[in-house]
């Protein structure tokens, strides 16, 4: 019986969990299993590098230092959107709340990605723009990547 091991493209059937200093942002070990593939983005280059040549079964976990998972944190990813634009990708009535995670589709409108509520602007509750954060949370922290592999194809 050959053994599966983990190489670019893979396709893969597994537990993991992401965790910063501030505990767990993704643990899959109580719930169902992830599938993946490997190269399509699903994990960062760095992530998906620990994976590289484990056996399918095998179970570790990998310490990364800060910004090595998800790169630095980058000023430019904090940006104002109005509370019009806000309203013409979504929700009209949606209100936001400072620490909210919000999805937004993106410009193709094949996926999604994620911003973080930092701050709200406006008079009287009526949010003229809110300051989101594009940043990975775990975006120049150090990361731990913990891993079980049940399937490698």
């Amino acid at each position: 019986m050959t053994v599966c091991q983990v190489q670019p493209g893979s396709f893969l059937t597994l537990h993991y969990r992401l965790a910063g200093p501030a505990g767990d942002i993704i643990n899959t070990f109580n719930d169902k299993p992830a599938t993946l593939s490997l190269g399509n983005g699903e994990l960062s280059p760095a992530v998906e590098q620990c994976l590289m040549g484990m056996e399918e079964g095998a179970r570790s976990t990998f310490d990364l230092p800060a910004g090595a998972a998800f790169g630095e944190r980058n000023p430019d990813m904090q940006q104002w959107l109005a509370r019009k634009v806000l309203k013409d990708m979504g929700d009209p009535l949606e209100t936001y709340n400072v620490g909210d995670v919000v999805q937004f589709p993106t410009p193709d409108g094949q996926g999604q990605f994620a911003g973080v509520v930092l701050q709200l602007r406006g008079a009287d509750g009526n949010d003229e723009a809110v300051l989101f954060d594009f940043n990975h949370p775990l975006a120049g922290q150090p990361v731990t990547f913990e891993v079980q592999l049940i399937g490698v194809l």
